[in-house]
C-alpha cells in the first residue's frame, strides 16, 4: 500500500445514532439562546450574560460539527499498530513485537462493549466503529485490545506478519 502500510482503515461511526445524541447538548444550548436573548427572558435564577449564551451556543455547534467528522483509523505500518480515533487525537501505538497473539472475533458493539468509541474492558480496550467483527489483540504485556474492522481477515494477515 501507499507510504510502506501493509494495512490501512478509516470507519465512520453510526451516524445517525452518533449525531442525535451529539446533538442533544447544542440543541439546549439553542433553545436557550432564542428564550433569553432573542425573547428577553432570563434563563434561571442566576442566568448567564447573553453574550456568554451567544458563545457557548457558537462554541458548542462547533464542537458538534467537529465530532461528526470523527473516524476510527487503523494502520499497520513500520513494525507498529496504530489505532484511534481520527479527529480527536486519540491514538494508540503498539510495537509488533508487544503482539502476542491475534485471532478474529465476532461481537455485539452495545452488549459486548457498552456502544462505540473507545471503551475500557475487563482486560483491556475496545475500539470499536461499526459492524460485529474485528481482531482481539493480546499483548505480552497482559492488556487485550480489539479492533473493530471491516476487514478483520486482512488486519489479522497484516498483524501476524
Amino acid at each position: 500500500m501507499a507510504g510502506g502500510a501493509s494495512f490501512r482503515e478509516l470507519q465512520s461511526l453510526p451516524r445517525r445514532r452518533t449525531a442525535i445524541v451529539l446533538a442533544l447538548p447544542p440543541c439546549g444550548m439553542l433553545g436557550i439562546l432564542v428564550w433569553q436573548v432573542l425573547l428577553g427572558h432570563p434563563w434561571g435564577k442566576d442566568p448567564m450574560s447573553n453574550s456568554s449564551v451567544i458563545g457557548w451556543t457558537v462554541f458548542l455547534w462547533i464542537l458538534y460539527l467537529r465530532l461528526l467528522t470523527v473516524r476510527l483509523s487503523t494502520q499497520v505500518r513500520d513494525g507498529k499498530l496504530a489505532v484511534g480515533l481520527r479527529g480527536l487525537l486519540l491514538r494508540r501505538r503498539v510495537p509488533l513485537s508487544d503482539i502476542a497473539s491475534v485471532e478474529t472475533v465476532n461481537f455485539d458493539p452495545r452488549r459486548d462493549y457498552g456502544g462505540y468509541g473507545i471503551r475500557s474492558i475487563r482486560d483491556g480496550k475496545a475500539y470499536v466503529a461499526a459492524g460485529n467483527r474485528g481482531v482481539r489483540i493480546k499483548l505480552r504485556a497482559g492488556p487485550v485490545l480489539v479492533v473493530g474492522s471491516k476487514r478483520p481477515d486482512e488486519l489479522a494477515a497484516a498483524l501476524r506478519a
